[in-house]
Parts: C-alpha cells; structure tokens; sequence
C-alpha cells in the first residue's frame, strides 16, 4: 500500500468506531436525545437574572483554562467565566488541536493546574457559613 492508497481506518477513525459502539451500547437513542437536550436548555443564569449575576454567587477558589482555537468553547467564553466569578485565575494554552487540546496537551494543562493547587494551599476554598 502506497501513501496514497490509504483512505480509511485511521487510528484516529479506529477510536472514534470504538468510543461510538461504547456509547451504542450505554444509551439508547431516546435517552441520548433527552440528555442532548437538558444539556442544551441548561441555563445558570436562569432565575437569577443574567449569567453574568450568577457566576457572581461562586465562592469557590476557580480557575478557568481556555484553549486556543478551541471552537466548540471559544476562549472567548472562558474569558468571561473567569471575568464573572470572584477573585477567579484564567489560563490558556495554545494548541494546534483545537477542542481536542485538552485530550493532548497533558503536560501544559498539569502544569496550570499544579501551579494553581500549590497557590490555592492557604486559601479558603470554599468560604462557608457556620450554622448552630
């Protein structure tokens, strides 16, 4: 088989068939479909004003890592997750990979995420209400 012969079952092609035939077998179409829809309508902002208003009520310590030429979740939209919640870090990564980045680029995202453990240590993570 020459270079140009090749059309189909690439290893890439091969992982999509198996994870497809793995979710074949856990869900049936209708529960798909009804999960792909509450996914859709969901709505934080929903009862609470806007989206903006919230993101505001998070007290958790939240660190939001956007990915370049990502566009199933534009960085654009993580820049603003970050620029909603309180006191929230962003960090982005390049990758040539677009939403995919995050299956890949392991070494970069360890690293955000290690350095944001580290930094978190002596903060409150969560600022909690005591109650008798």
């Amino acid at each position: 088989e020459s270079v140009n012969d090749k059309t189909d079952n690439f290893r890439a092609s091969s992982y999509q068939n198996y994870q497809g035939e793995k979710l074949i077998n856990r869900f049936n179409a209708y529960s798909y479909y009804y999960l792909t829809k509450a996914m859709d309508s969901h709505n934080v902002g929903r009862n609470r004003k806007s989206i903006a208003e919230a993101l505001k009520l998070i007290k958790a310590n939240t660190l939001v890592i956007g990915i370049e030429n990502d566009f199933l979740f534009p960085i654009s939209e993580q820049k603003f997750l970050a620029g909603h919640i309180n006191d929230a870090e962003f960090a982005s990564i390049h990758s040539e990979y677009g939403h995919d980045g995050f299956l890949i680029e392991t070494n970069a995202l360890t690293n955000i995420i290690g350095n944001f453990i580290k930094e978190s240590r002596n903060k409150k993570i969560i600022k909690l209400q005591h109650t008798a």
